[in-house]
């Protein structure tokens, strides 16, 4: 008899079936163009509007969100969906990772400590931000949201006596700004009109040196109407000086590394003090203990050249929802 008669019929083999079928497939093919999207703000430079600039403000968090959604796609084996998901993350990764790595070059010349907080409505501790002062040995205070009340809660705290120097608009609410400093001022116009004050002036150091400062703070751009006022008060603040003279930019730009006007201030030839010293990622707002929403990096201090960052530091304060930040830097010429 022949033996082929007697074997048994092969089974066909269906294809395996993949985890939870097309109704995952449709999701995660929702949440990768969700993310794709997101990714792309940044660099498409498209923060026109208070949601995409919330959005663009989340950069580093949009990173960490493409790693857990290209895990998630490996597990559920869509294979093309995680092999894109990892390269725009991979991407990001790339782009973002360098503010956590420091790449400061000693500089010689004269050191120079910069120290920024936003008061919150003038509502900070005041015998904390003099004693930050103190124990740092400041050489200039930039001061956002300085309130008439907050200034005299300073005085009496002992500010003059550290810093002698001032040039202050305070105001109501978040409408004040104001510049102190350890060696004489004068002030300057730097900056035109914009929604909130932001004065600048020009610090007279030893050696007959000199640089030039700005205490920064645009409008907040969440608020229904604002983004283009936010936009207008950062395109108000000066590029480098044309004659080489030294420049600062210090306060709470409301705008992250992520967000086109800063990179335009940073691409006219300014350095962002944390993201050279390795502290880029360090968030600034919200204080401690808020963790929505999400706490981002959008205090900063800018340097031209002329000045050489050597380190940078977050702390907390009292009465505020700003961490204040102190940056060290060199002017070496």
């Amino acid at each position: 008899m022949d033996q082929t008669l007697l074997a048994e019929p092969e089974q066909e083999e269906w294809p395996r079936r993949k985890p939870g079928g097309s109704a995952v497939t449709v999701l995660l093919l929702l949440a990768a163009l969700g993310f794709l999207a997101w990714s792309a703000l940044p660099l498409a430079g498209l923060d026109t509007n208070r949601y995409t600039v919330a959005l663009v403000a989340l950069t580093p968090y949009a990173a960490l969100t493409g790693i857990v959604l290209a895990l998630l796609c490996l597990v559920l084996r869509r294979w093309l969906t995680a092999l894109i998901v990892a390269v725009v993350t991979a991407t990001l990764v790339l782009f973002i990772a360098p503010r956590a790595v420091p790449n400061v070059t000693p500089a010689q010349g004269m050191p120079l400590r910069v120290l920024s907080v936003n008061s919150y409505l003038g509502e900070a501790d005041a015998t904390q931000l003099v004693d930050l002062v103190r124990q740092n040995h400041v050489d200039v205070l930039s001061l956002q949201e300085l309130t008439p009340e907050l200034v005299a809660r300073l005085d009496a705290a002992g500010l003059a006596a550290e810093l002698p120097y001032r040039v202050f608009r305070p105001g109501p609410k978040a409408d004040g700004s104001g510049i102190a400093a350890r060696h004489p001022l004068r002030e300057l116009s730097l900056v035109p009109s914009t929604t909130l004050a932001q004065p600048s002036a020009r610090l007279d150091l030893p050696g007959e040196r000199h640089l030039e400062f700005v205490a920064v703070h645009p409008l907040y751009p969440m608020g229904r109407d604002t983004t283009a006022v936010w936009g207008r008060d950062l395109a108000a603040l000066p590029n480098p000086a044309d004659d080489g003279t030294p420049r600062i930019l210090a306060g709470d730009f409301n705008a992250t590394l992520d967000h086109t006007r800063l990179k335009y201030l940073i691409g006219m030839g300014y350095t962002d003090v944390a993201k050279v010293t390795g502290g880029g990622l360090y968030p600034t707002w919200p204080g401690p203990g808020t963790w929505f929403p999400p706490p981002v990096t959008i205090d900063h201090v800018l340097t031209s050249k002329g000045i050489a960052a050597q380190s940078y530091r977050t702390f907390d304060v009292a009465g505020s929802d700003h961490r204040a930040i102190l940056a060290t830097v060199v002017l070496t010429r």
